[in-house]
């Protein structure tokens, strides 16, 4: 028994019937004009307005296109935007190669003639260049901080976990990474109040707060900002700069410490860009280093001359220097770093 309903058998027999008597490559060009602009574009307008959609296939092979270099240079990537405004009618009868008979006979290219024919043409770097931003989004995506509604309930739940009296009122608060001694990436929402700055670790999956650090602004000494930069012998690399604050200059991590990843006693703390600071104007600003640095100077330079600490040089000493990791194989950071399991990440049927 067949499962196709009758309406659908009909329009098939109608879409038969109309093309029976053409070739294969004036079916191409025709259903790529009827699938695209008739059936997948209104349906993505209706189900998603001007919002960003990813298309995926099913996984299965017959969907999958090996291309080489040749066919990535005459690739033409399709823009539903454009193809809307202004959609003209397909080349049905495309024009013939011309024949070896019918060649004009040309001289050998020089090298040099023959050099720029393979350099890569504009308009290839710029479907190379769409493509790469495509993936990029599709990346950034599957941080959960970007679901609707949930950095703001984030910040609402740590903002109700400030304490008025000890910690003031909150006078900032920033989307960070943090990086510890071992070069692990964290993802943290930090606050700056009156008197504390609050490193918290927050699940945006559960929408809980796990973990809160709270350091006085009134020990803060210094605050250095950045290029990242490892020992002469390491073997990792970090590309950015970041923000490394102190609060006590005459305590140096011991030996254990250094060769525990897990080390929490280490007198400073980094922090970096998030990985999402370009997906929206609101997440640029609540990501940038060079207005938390200044931010918390100022704040810990208030608390110091509010609360001074007896005993102890008052001041905020702020530096421009490269920020060293010490660190030098880190296999694990490698690791975590490459697949952000440091974040709170879509991670497909893999769990978290």
């Amino acid at each position: 028994m067949s499962l196709l309903s009758k309406k659908n058998i009909n329009d098939r027999l109608k879409f038969s019937r109309k093309y029976k008597d053409w070739i294969a490559e004036d079916r191409c060009k025709e259903w790529h004009h009827i699938i695209l602009q008739e059936g997948l574009h209104p349906t993505i307008q209706e189900q998603f307005g001007d919002n960003l959609c990813i298309l995926q296939h099913d996984g299965a092979p017959c969907h999958k296109v090996t291309m080489s270099e040749k066919d990535e240079e005459t690739f033409k990537s399709v823009d539903l935007e454009q193809q809307a405004q202004k959609s003209p009618e397909p080349d049905i009868h495309p024009q013939q190669p011309p024949s070896e008979t019918d060649k004009p006979s040309t001289p050998s290219a020089s090298p040099v003639e023959a050099k720029a024919e393979t350099t890569p043409s504009p308009r290839t770097s710029e479907v190379k260049a769409k493509w790469k931003s495509s993936a990029e989004q599709f990346k950034v995506k599957r941080f959960f901080v970007l679901r609707p509604g949930t950095l703001d309930q984030g910040l609402e739940d740590v903002k109700s976990l400030v304490n008025p009296t000890e910690d003031g009122p909150v006078l900032s608060v920033w989307l960070m990474t943090e990086i510890d001694h071992w070069n692990n990436e964290k993802e943290r929402l930090v606050l700056i109040t009156e008197n504390n700055l609050l490193v918290c670790k927050y699940d945006f999956v559960m929408l809980n707060c796990e973990q809160i650090q709270k350091i006085p602004l009134n020990i803060i000494d210094r605050i250095s900002h950045g290029a990242f930069c490892f020992p002469p012998h390491s073997l990792l690399k970090r590309e950015g700069e970041g923000v490394r604050v102190f609060w006590d200059k005459l305590r140096e991590p011991s030996f254990t410490s250094r060769w525990n990843p897990f080390a929490v006693d280490y007198p400073f703390c980094t922090f970096t860009y998030h990985p999402v600071k370009g997906a929206s104007e609101q997440l640029g600003r609540l990501c940038e280093i060079q207005n938390f640095k200044e931010e918390l100077t100022l704040a810990a330079q208030k608390a110091h001359s509010k609360n001074p600490v007896p005993g102890k040089a008052n001041g905020v000493l702020v530096l421009n220097q490269p920020i060293l990791i010490e660190a030098y194989v880190g296999l694990m950071s490698v690791i975590g770093n490459q697949n952000k399991l440091g974040y709170c990440l879509a991670r497909g049927n893999i769990g978290f």
